[in-house]
């Protein structure tokens, strides 16, 4: 009988800190079978951002509310939006208020929310799941699922969803508890990060098994999960849409049909006669003659793209080049990874992988231009997809996904190359290490990196209250406190 590979030993670790409350609820929808794995905060997110939120909502009792505004996002304790206003029909009743969100309507309970008169202006309870509602909910108070018509929207997926780029808390000027603990035990701190990093990587590879299981097409998911971390953080929900709208049998050999398409239906096909460059010109004439071909239709004007603000090297058009060059050619990208020995080293798995997206990404057109419209560098040649968006995809996506199918070395995990540092890395470095930590600690681990993500995600981003409070400060402060 051959041994179970078990990637993610390390990640048990961290479990035993998280001690995060885990629900084995069946949903209806095999999207969300057996635990929902994100948290009030991707909730949140959804309330918060109307690119997320549906345009209707409909109560419990059977009313639509319209969110004329969904409130301040409230950083101190108690309701998690003050002040918002919605209307409710038939009817056009205008209410303003308080908001709470929960996972589960019952939150309300465990958190004893009825005995805390910060809660007392509560007009709207949401929450993801539609199950049995609070039994201490104040009788006028309105109550709201999500499920419905957020799985009724399947462009949008609770992963792509940025929680860091929301409101949070200033950095502090005094010293942090765990800091205190931590800055006289690196090993300690060490340990605590990797066995963190070790659990982001295994919730991601859990997130692609799951879609394995329910969905029998694995090239169009590894197809659906490149393509959102192509669009990052700004294009993420477009880019995913882009991806069930031209679904990977849509695409060809060629990179040039590939190109026409995804720009055609993202709407981004650029006018020919506006470009100064003759061979630029030229080529987005070639492009149109095979998208009016196609006879496909362009995106849902609601899913929008975000185009200012935007390095040129990382605009969606750039990165539709990367897809439609990585996603051409026979064999294609994915079949030339499924050919990469599992068996043998990390590094070397992850070289070869990285290689292929390099050679792949090689364009003539694109080494010369970053735009359609930008003056040509005859002898500047610009990369379809950087060192580290390569490392960030291969963290995010490649390694998650081969995991999932036990096709990666078991060393992988600690050869994978560093991305950049993040502003929410930064943060929860400066909660753990101090303000005058050296960043060389983990500037080339990532794991350490993907560790400093988690931690700031389940602990130092949702918290309200004083570091005192956080479990993860208890758990440091029980183990270190004597030594």
């Amino acid at each position: 009988m051959t041994k179970e590979i078990n990637y993610f030993a390390e990640a048990g670790k961290y479990n035993t800190v998280k001690l995060q409350e885990l629900h084995n609820v069946e949903e209806n929808s095999p999207q969300y079978r057996n635990r929902f794995r994100w948290t009030e905060r991707h909730l949140q997110c959804i309330w918060f951002d109307e690119s997320y939120r549906p345009s209707e909502l409909r109560l419990s009792s059977g009313e639509n509310i319209t969110v004329i505004d969904p409130g301040s996002w409230n950083l101190e304790a108690g309701p998690d939006f003050i002040n918002a206003k919605i209307m409710v029909n038939p009817g056009s009743r205008i209410l303003s208020g308080d908001v709470e969100i929960h996972i589960y309507p019952t939150g309300w309970d465990h958190h004893r929310h009825s005995l805390n008169s910060d809660y007392d202006n509560v007009i709207l309870h949401v929450s993801w799941f539609n199950t049995p509602h609070a039994k201490t909910l104040p009788p006028n108070t309105l109550t709201l699922s999500l499920s419905e018509k957020m799985l009724a929207r399947p462009w949008i997926a609770l992963d792509d969803i940025d929680i860091k780029a929301y409101p949070h808390n200033t950095l502090p000027k005094t010293p942090r508890p765990c800091q205190i603990f931590l800055e006289s035990h690196p090993d300690y701190a060490e340990a605590i990060l990797l066995a963190a990093g070790y659990h982001r990587m295994q919730n991601k590879a859990l997130t692609i098994a799951r879609q394995l299981e329910d969905r029998a097409d694995r090239e169009q998911i590894f197809y659906e999960e490149f393509m959102s971390a192509l669009g990052y953080k700004n294009n993420k929900l477009a880019f995913r849409a882009l991806a069930k709208h031209i679904p990977l049998s849509l695409l060809k050999e060629s990179r040039d049909h590939n190109l026409a398409l995804l720009l055609g239906c993202a709407g981004l096909l650029a006018q020919a006669d506006t470009i100064q460059d003759p061979e630029a010109s030229a080529y987005v004439r070639s492009l149109w003659d095979i998208w009016w071909k196609s006879e496909l239709e362009t995106m849902p004007e609601e899913i929008g793209w975000t185009l200012h603000g935007l390095r040129p090297s990382n605009h969606p058009v750039r990165r539709l080049a990367a897809a439609a060059a990585l996603f051409s050619g026979k064999p294609d990208m994915m079949h030339r990874f499924d050919q990469i020995n599992p068996k043998g080293s990390g590094k070397i798995w992850i070289d070869q992988i990285l290689n292929i997206i390099h050679a792949s990404c090689q364009w003539p057109f694109w080494n010369t231009h970053l735009l359609f419209g930008s003056t040509p560098k005859e002898k500047q040649s610009y990369t379809l997809l950087g060192a580290k968006r390569s490392s960030a995809i291969l963290t995010n996506v490649i390694i998650p996904f081969y995991a999932a199918e036990k096709r990666v070395p078991l060393n992988t995990f600690k050869n994978i190359p560093p991305e950049d540092i993040s502003s929410p890395m930064k943060t929860a470095a400066f909660y753990l290490l101090g303000r005058d930590h050296n960043p060389a600690f983990y500037s080339k681990n990532n794991l350490l990196q993907q560790g400093l993500l988690q931690i700031y995600l389940d602990f130092c981003l949702p918290a309200r209250s004083s570091c005192e409070e956080c479990r993860l400060y208890e758990r440091i402060k029980a183990d270190l406190g004597s030594s």
